[in-house]
């Protein structure tokens, strides 16, 4: 195992997605009144004052914020770690071509943030047609053509970065591509003090409490980011491979053996066995 502060490389496999998620901003930061509220009728009033904007008064209503800090706060902890990681792509995920000036300004603060502080690693699609040489090619996708494309051409993508509501559904997207959520790990990450938190994607699943059932792969995987984000590489590496040795062998708990012809049922506690027998 290296020392904390070791960062050798891991391999990705064939179609390794890494999404970046904002979790500060955009419609999930709360900022919404209820419908026939005295809230929602003065903010429609002063919306109506201040900019004619018409909107219905039995409407809710909820305010998107995306800032510049928040954006490129994303974007440069996405291309850090590409260029720590050796990966080739980031993809700026926006909606950006109807919300102009909120999912627009995160494309546009982006590329801005490539061409001033990457310039010498990084290189936007537009400014090289494509040709990035050996430096990281840095493009963007509508949000709709992305949720298409990562399922249709996995392979054009390595590192997303995105906001808040379009990396909700652009991560269950992808885990639903390799069994579900039951296997996609999270990280909650503030890359400017170091501080992390690591947790199932899909947190806790109180009706399956006591059964002995769920699939703990999140969980585990979730671990393995841990010891990266650590620099514990080694550790990390042990516990990925026990769990793909353990599904390649066919133990798997029972969302996966749904899925898989001539798997061997097991339970959580089976399967966790048998990664510590692959470890």
């Amino acid at each position: 195992m290296p020392a904390p502060g070791a960062s050798p490389v891991r391999e990705p496999h064939l179609v390794d997605m890494v999404i970046f998620r904002e979790n500060t901003e955009d419609i999930y930061a709360g900022l919404e009144v209820p419908s026939g509220s005295p809230e929602a009728a003065r903010l429609i009033e002063l919306l109506h004052d201040a900019f004619g904007w018409e909107i219905r008064a039995d409407a809710g209503v909820g305010i998107k914020p995306v800032s510049k800090f928040g954006s490129q706060r994303l974007q440069r902890a996405a291309l850090n770690y590409a260029v720590r990681r050796g990966r080739k792509r980031v993809h700026w995920v926006h909606k950006g071509n109807i919300m102009k000036f909120t999912e627009g300004a995160f494309r546009g603060w982006g590329y801005e943030l490539v061409r001033e502080e990457f310039a010498d690693v990084a290189v936007a699609w537009e400014d090289c047609g494509g040709d990035a040489g050996d430096k990281i090619l840095v493009q963007d996708t509508i949000a709709d053509i992305a949720l298409q494309q990562v399922l249709t051409r996995p392979a054009s993508f390595d590192v997303i970065a995105t906001m808040n509501l379009n990396g909700d559904y652009i991560s269950d997207a992808l885990a639903a591509q390799v069994g579900g959520i039951g296997i996609a790990p999270g990280a909650n990450i503030n890359y400017v003090t170091g501080h992390g938190v690591f947790e199932a994607t899909h947190g806790t699943a109180p009706r399956y409490a006591g059964q002995d059932k769920v699939n703990p792969s999140s969980v585990l995987l979730s671990g393995a980011l841990m010891f990266e984000h650590l620099g514990w590489q080694g550790a990390a590496d042990d516990i990925i491979a026990a769990v793909e040795a353990t599904i390649g062998d066919g133990i798997v708990t029972y969302d996966f053996a749904r899925l898989t012809e001539g798997a061997t049922e097991v339970k959580c506690s089976e399967f966790a066995a048998a990664i510590i027998d692959r470890l």
